[in-house]
């Protein structure tokens, strides 16, 4: 189906390379949309507020990670229609309704009342548009402006995650210690609005000339996509390092807390994972323009195994930072690898689509991994032994990007070769 928003135009004589290619622009300002969205905003300071709601109404870790599970569910069930939904309209047609709900949803957990159903719906309604504020959102419109350099284009607009994985912890525990946590989750939904929608306006796909547009409809279908052994081993990857990393990141605050560790330096222990993210997006994109990205991605993951291992006998605030930093290392990098993998095997005919499926994988390990971490600290008091297992499962799917099949020779129009 054609793209609604794209008119045949000259091409641009200024290329990749150079800054002033318009691209960089969009991917400018779709970092920091993503510096906003589900996947920065509430994804990061979930763990900061999980004590003060459990303060306030007295429900259990597990209850309260229950909500962040059911977040993720609901962006399982919806990344697969969202992402079809931006392979055939303009990015925006999404970005907006999505960041605008989003945003309300957020702020008006401000007015929690003491049934967990009341938890449980907004978090629902929070998942369902998730992904459309976050990367699934921006990637494919930024695919169709970059192709030499689209490791460095997936690292500029991976850094806005990173940066609120900085920023937004830290901010968070400051809120709440000022204001309290109610008028914490406002200000921080107002800001959603504020700073995502008008930014969201410059995000657009690159016009179509007669070469753009082949590049941009070249590729896979769905079916062929979904049955090749590539795909398996992508999403085989994520879902085993998302249980471990989103469980790690859900629960690290409160981990630290409970060793002694005074709860605003338990926030900047958080802000180290956004740091090494922020460091690790970066790199790999450097990485990815220049190595075969399996290989790249195998290295992050075991960064990541290393991290979860770390934490589960961290007692010291040094000790903390180190193990978020590798975590923080290894999924920074894994989110650039994705978004890429998926454009250089399977073209860019279903990227969102396909990079939609991959999210549900990651999203439903990702409900699993809080919710455990939660269940092994309510029966034992402790993340020690859950964590130690993670590690293990997390170096298990590292070892899989080793049996990745090589890229196809151009963009591929059939999986025959990846089988």
């Amino acid at each position: 189906m054609k793209r609604l928003d794209q008119n045949p135009v000259a091409e641009t004589t200024v290329t990749e390379n150079d800054l002033r290619y318009p691209g960089w622009q969009v991917a400018l300002a779709s970092s920091a949309c993503v510096f906003v969205s589900f996947a920065s905003l509430l994804v990061f300071t979930f763990g900061v507020f999980l004590k003060p709601l459990a303060a306030e109404f007295g429900w259990s870790r597990q209850a309260i990670s229950a909500a962040f599970g059911i977040a993720a569910l609901a962006v399982a069930a919806c990344s697969p229609p969202l992402g079809l939904l931006l392979d055939r309209f303009p990015a925006r047609r999404i970005l907006l309704p999505c960041l605008t709900i989003f945003g309300t949803a957020f702020a008006s957990l401000s007015l929690l009342r003491p049934p967990l159903w009341h938890l449980y719906a907004v978090f629902l309604l929070l998942g369902i548009v998730g992904n459309g504020t976050a990367h699934l959102a921006f990637s494919r419109a930024l695919s169709t402006w970059f192709v030499a350099r689209r490791g460095a284009a997936f690292a500029v607009l991976m850094t806005g995650g990173a940066m609120g994985a900085i920023a937004l912890p830290p901010l968070a525990q400051s809120l709440i210690l000022a204001v309290g946590w109610r008028s914490a989750f406002a200000i921080l939904g107002a800001m959603v609005l504020v700073v995502g929608l008008p930014l969201a306006l410059l995000v657009r796909e690159r016009p179509q000339s007669t070469s753009s547009a082949r590049q941009s409809n070249r590729g896979v279908s769905v079916a062929a996509g979904l049955r090749s052994r590539a795909f398996r081993i992508i999403v085989a990857v994520l879902f085993f390092n998302s249980i471990g990393q989103n469980g790690a990141i859900a629960h690290l605050a409160a981990l630290l807390t409970d060793r002694g560790i005074p709860a605003v330096h338990a926030a900047l222990a958080v802000s180290a994972l956004g740091g090494a993210t922020l460091a690790g997006r970066v790199i790999t994109g450097w990485l990815l323009d220049r190595y075969f990205a399996p290989r790249v991605a195998f290295c992050l993951l075991v960064l990541s195994a290393l991290g979860a291992l770390l934490l589960s006998g961290a007692h010291s605030m040094a000790a903390g930072v180190a193990a978020a930093a590798l975590i923080g290392s290894g999924m920074g990098g894994e989110a650039d690898v994705t978004p890429y993998l998926i454009s250089r095997y399977f073209g860019l005919r279903s990227f969102s689509t396909l990079y939609g499926f991959t999210w549900t994988a990651y999203a439903i390990a990702g409900a699993i991994g809080p919710v455990i971490m939660g269940k092994a600290f309510d029966v034992t008091g402790s993340y020690q032994g859950l964590l130690l297992v993670l590690s293990l499962v997390t170096l298990g799917g590292a070892s899989l990007m080793l049996f990745m099949p090589r890229y196809p020779d151009s963009s591929p129009s059939s999986v025959s070769e990846l089988k």
